[in-house]
């Protein structure tokens, strides 16, 4: 074929078919011709593939430490991961975007819910929520940053999905999803309302009852899920008590689950099993006094959400989340 048929064909540019005739009539290949200079040595398809994977099963470590592994200097590997991957370095923020309209919403419904905790109604609210834990071992979240491409998502190398839920006055088992089960409203309904709370919370609670606090997640807001709640705990908080995008709000997600990171973290697990057991035993470990000291921590958190007119405001009580996650407040 000539050269412009093949431009016509392929729709490659004409520069590069011009040059890629030209390097198969002077050599009779397409391989590169011998280059001047100190042939790549760091910078190999090998290399590329060792790194490649490492990224892919912890896109958390750090370039320094891929270095130290792979035995190469800093500067190839960021050649490697730059241009070879056309990955970056994402800094993973902990505190949750609001909007002004989140925030008015916050602020007026953390006032309303300083009036219902008011008294010794605190000491009967379970709080509860979801988690998915990693076989990975846990890092530095201060500086938590991971390699992606632009535009790609996380993902989890093998993880679990874990609900529980505490009160003043002690704890719920933990429940294992798998990561191949879709938590859906049927499965949150039967797994872990009707098999699980109900009647861990008649033994617990007694007929006394108690007040359910769960987020608007899918699962959670279902109409299907709103009745069974209305059914089995009628004292649960609706859809227009609970603060919207307010994780920095419930005791779980501000605290337990910090507590379970640190107990477990520094570890890779081998399987999802070991991990669980891990969970479990580190759960055990939780007290009564522990619970307590969290949760009397939830009527504070409001006032500091009110403080801030709604915004974020874990940046103003570091001291308080510290005290908080290992007990001592």
């Amino acid at each position: 074929m000539k050269t412009a048929d093949i431009v016509r064909t392929t729709g490659f540019k004409k520069s590069t078919v011009y040059d890629a005739v030209k390097r198969f009539k002077e050599t009779g290949g397409s391989l590169d011709r011998p280059r001047s200079g100190r042939p790549a040595t760091a910078v190999t398809p090998e290399n590329v593939k060792k790194v490649r994977c490492r990224i892919y099963r912890n896109s958390e470590r750090s370039m320094r430490k891929l270095a130290k592994d792979l035995k190469i200097s800093e500067g190839s590997i960021r050649n490697i991961v730059h241009k070879k991957l056309k990955c970056y370095s994402y800094k993973i923020n902990r505190a949750h975007f609001l909007t002004d309209a989140m925030k008015e919403k916050r602020k007026e419904r953390a006032r309303r819910m300083i009036r219902l905790i008011s008294g010794a109604r605190l000491q009967k609210v379970l709080f509860t929520d979801e988690k998915i834990f990693t076989i990975e071992s846990l890092h530095n979240r201060q500086n938590r940053r991971q390699l992606l491409k632009k535009g790609q998502q996380s993902d989890f190398p093998g993880s679990v999905m874990v609900w529980a839920g505490i009160c003043a006055t002690g704890k719920t088992p933990l429940v294992f999803i798998e990561r191949n089960v879709k938590i859906n409203a049927t499965s949150y309904q039967q797994r872990i309302l009707r098999e699980v709370l109900q009647p861990w919370a008649l033994k617990h609670f007694g007929e006394e009852g108690f007040t359910l606090q769960q987020d608007w997640a899918p699962a959670h807001s279902a109409q299907t899920t709103i009745a069974t709640c209305e059914e089995l705990f009628p004292g649960f908080w609706g859809k227009d008590v609970w603060p919207p995008n307010s994780p920095d709000l419930n005791p779980m997600d501000y605290s337990v689950w910090s507590i379970l990171e640190q107990k477990i973290s520094g570890k890779r697990y081998n399987t999802v099993d070991t991990l669980k057991r891990a969970l479990e035993r580190s759960w055990d470990e939780i007290t009564v006094e522990q619970c307590a000291s969290i949760v009397g921590n939830f009527p504070k958190r409001l006032k500091k959400c009110i403080e801030a007119d709604g915004g974020n405001f874990e940046h103003l009580s570091l001291n308080i989340n510290f005290f908080v996650t290992f007990g001592y407040y």
